[in-house]
């Protein structure tokens, strides 16, 4: 893939002489853009006998002369923007949208909470749509590109500036200081931040602040899946587990094996308390015993918990964690209580080459939760580094989009497949992202934009180690 050309005409043509035209009122073409500084992302104004519109360039040739096509936006009438209508026009002049004329896109569309800076003309600060976080959010990037830095700037404006319940599935322990105000940093949000609650639940945690999950209040299929029971191959034990639903219900796993280990036979101890003890299902620390649920502590709805999954001794109490919560908020998903789901390192719970049974588990709820979720409140954002690493059938149901460098163009072209919003011009820039530079596109943003994110208010949990030098 060849990269951009970045050498600056030599004789720039006076960008107030170029013509557009829109037969559809809903698309336009500058058949010659040659000389101007229109490149795609740019947000441009047209001037025509249908009056003032606003639009976006999304794609411009490199042969001469230089084919620009876009996107309009809606009509402008004075410093005010009506999105809902636009007029197709024979003739119009075309220029450069001014820091006015975005402020009003901005006002229009309720593009409130600032994240960076625009990296196209007009520049400016880069806003999102809050209230369309209640559309499912893929967050893209390669390693080193800046991906979980980034999205940390996104969940401090949303947990500052909305009262939207946050809860972070983190493995890898890089949230676990969202609730902390990096020292020096002043203003609005970090004020806003330093009031707002924010738990942490940790593997290892303090009392009250550990993170753990009941077996007796996960649903039958679920407890299945821990154990490993398939109802057909292993029907018997399964059948057991089918009959003792009241007696679980009134003490957990432990107190039920002893039970189980007395109901011998001459061949021996139950199968059943056979593969508990085989499987060493006991010994895992993630059994609530007398602590809070996980469950309890988001059906509170603090204003973001973060479950540092990290600090568990096997990925099944990662999964036994995350197939607890999901299933409860499912179960309970006709309260329709909003919450963002955000899974840090999302190939980690819905790769679709994941086999095991917890695993399968977790990730069937995952689709099932991307297919019919959103209208019960149930939103998620999945932060990964790759596309082919997530089950389509979850991108698939995904209208916002967060892309940062990224130079396969297997993965590149994989996601101009699922995003059809986003501009592949845009797209294609995304191999000479520097670090910290993004692509947002879909319904959380007014305009598909290249941004450069904003630092961090809060300190980052974890960040790459260093190489000793002499």
């Amino acid at each position: 893939m060849d990269a951009p050309d970045s050498t600056a005409p030599t004789a720039p043509r006076d960008p107030t002489g170029t013509v557009a035209r829109s037969d559809d009122g809903r698309s336009f073409t500058i058949r010659d853009a040659s000389g101007t500084p229109f490149i795609a992302g740019s947000l441009v104004v047209l001037d025509s006998d249908a009056g003032r519109q606003l639009a976006l360039v999304e794609s411009r040739s490199d042969d001469a002369p230089a084919l620009a096509r876009g996107r309009l936006l809606g009509v402008l009438d004075g410093d005010e923007l009506d999105t809902r209508s636009s007029h197709p026009f024979e003739s119009a002049t075309v220029r450069a949208a001014d820091t006015i004329t975005v402020d009003a896109l901005h006002r229009t569309t309720g593009a409130r909470i600032e994240v960076g800076t625009n990296l196209t003309a007009p520049g400016g600060p880069a806003r999102l749509l809050p209230h369309r976080f209640n559309r499912h959010t893929f967050w893209c990037g390669q390693s080193g590109s800046g991906k979980t830095y980034a999205l940390g700037v996104v969940l401090e404006q949303l947990i500052a500036h909305t009262a939207l319940p946050v809860v972070v599935f983190d493995p890898n322990s890089d949230f676990v200081r969202l609730g902390e105000v990096a020292p020096g940093a002043t203003g609005p949000t970090a004020d806003a931040l330093a009031q707002r609650d924010i738990r942490v639940l940790r593997a290892k945690g303090e009392p009250g602040s550990t993170l753990r999950a009941r077996f007796i209040e996960m649903s039958l299929p679920s407890k299945a899946a821990v154990l490993r029971l398939d109802p057909i191959i292993d029907r018997d034990e399964y059948n057991t587990l089918v009959r003792m639903q009241d007696v679980l219900k009134a003490g957990e796993l432990d107190e039920v094996l002893p039970m189980l280990t007395a109901a011998t036979s001459e061949a021996g101890p139950h199968p059943l308390a056979q593969r508990v003890e085989n499987l060493g299902v006991l010994d895992w620390s993630v059994w609530a015993q007398g602590d809070p649920a996980v469950t309890d502590i988001v059906d509170e709805r603090p204003d973001a918990t973060v479950l540092d999954l990290g600090g568990f001794s096997t990925p099944e109490q990662q999964l036994v964690v995350a197939l607890s919560l999901l299933d409860d908020l499912w179960e309970r998903r006709e309260e329709r209580r909003p919450v963002l789901l955000v899974i840090d390192e999302a190939h980690n719970l819905c790769s679709p080459q994941l086999d095991s049974p917890l695993a399968v588990a977790v990730r069937e709820r995952l689709v099932q939760i991307a297919a019919e979720g959103r209208k019960f409140g149930l939103w998620l954002l999945l932060s990964t580094q790759r596309p082919s690493k997530v089950h389509p059938g979850i991108i698939s149901q995904c209208d916002n989009l967060a892309l940062m460098k990224m130079t396969s163009p297997l993965d590149l072209d994989e996601l101009g497949t699922y995003f059809g919003y986003a501009p592949a011009s845009l797209l294609a820039r995304s191999p000479w992202f520097r670090q910290g530079e993004a692509l947002f596109a879909g319904g959380f943003v007014p305009a598909p934009s290249l941004v450069k994110m904003n630092a961090r208010i809060t300190p980052e949990g974890g960040s790459d180690v260093g190489v000793p030098l002499r």
